[in-house]
C-alpha cells in the first residue's frame, strides 16, 4: 500500500470517528433529556394546562431521536472541513446551541420552571438560528439538516410559552 493511499484510508478513518463522536455527544443530550423528562410525564407535566396543538406524548421520542441524528450528521459534515476561523466559530455555536439543548430539560421538567424554561428556549432559538446561518457559509447541506429542527423548536417555544400563559 503506498504512502498516499494510507493516508487517504486514516483520513477517512478518522473522519468517521468524528461522525460518531458527534453522534454520542447528541446522544448523551438526548439521554439526559429524556432521563430528566420521563419521569415528570405522567404526574407533573399530565397535569399542567397545555394547548390545542399539543402533540400526543408519543411523538416526542421519535422526532428528538430523528433530530438528533440529523444534528450529528450536520456538525460533522462542518468539523470534516479543512480548520478555518469560521469553522470554528460555527463549532462553537453549535456547542452553545447544543448546551441549551440540553439544560432546557432539566429546567422545565426538572425543576417544573416553565418559565425560566421558556428562557432558555429562547436562548436555543437563536444560536441556533446563529448557527444555520454560519453552517450556510461553510456546507449547505449542514444548514439543510438543521432546519427541521429549528422548525421543531419554534414549535417547541409556542408550545412552552402557551404552557406558560395557561398556567
Amino acid at each position: 500500500m503506498s504512502q498516499d493511499h494510507q493516508w487517504n484510508a486514516d483520513v477517512r478513518a478518522q473522519r468517521w470517528l468524528v461522525l460518531a463522536f458527534w453522534i454520542a455527544v447528541v446522544a448523551v443530550v438526548g439521554a439526559v433529556g429524556s432521563w430528566v423528562t420521563l419521569p415528570q410525564i405522567p404526574g407533573w407535566y399530565a397535569g399542567l394546562a397545555k394547548p390545542w396543538f399539543t402533540p400526543p406524548n408519543a411523538v416526542f421520542g421519535p422526532a428528538w431521536t430523528t433530530l438528533y441524528l440529523m444534528m450529528a450528521v450536520a456538525v460533522w459534515l462542518v468539523a470534516k472541513t479543512p480548520p478555518t476561523s469560521v469553522r470554528t466559530l460555527s463549532l462553537g455555536l453549535f456547542t452553545a446551541q447544543l448546551a441549551f439543548n440540553a439544560i432546557w430539560s432539566p429546567v422545565f421538567f426538572g425543576l417544573q420552571a416553565p418559565r425560566l424554561g421558556l428562557a432558555v428556549i429562547v436562548a436555543l432559538l437563536v444560536s441556533l438560528a446563529a448557527t444555520i446561518a454560519i453552517f450556510w457559509r461553510i456546507d449547505r447541506r449542514a444548514a439543510f439538516l438543521l432546519v427541521p429542527y429549528l422548525a421543531w423548536v419554534c414549535y417547541a417555544t409556542a408550545l412552552n410559552g402557551a404552557i406558560v400563559a395557561l398556567n
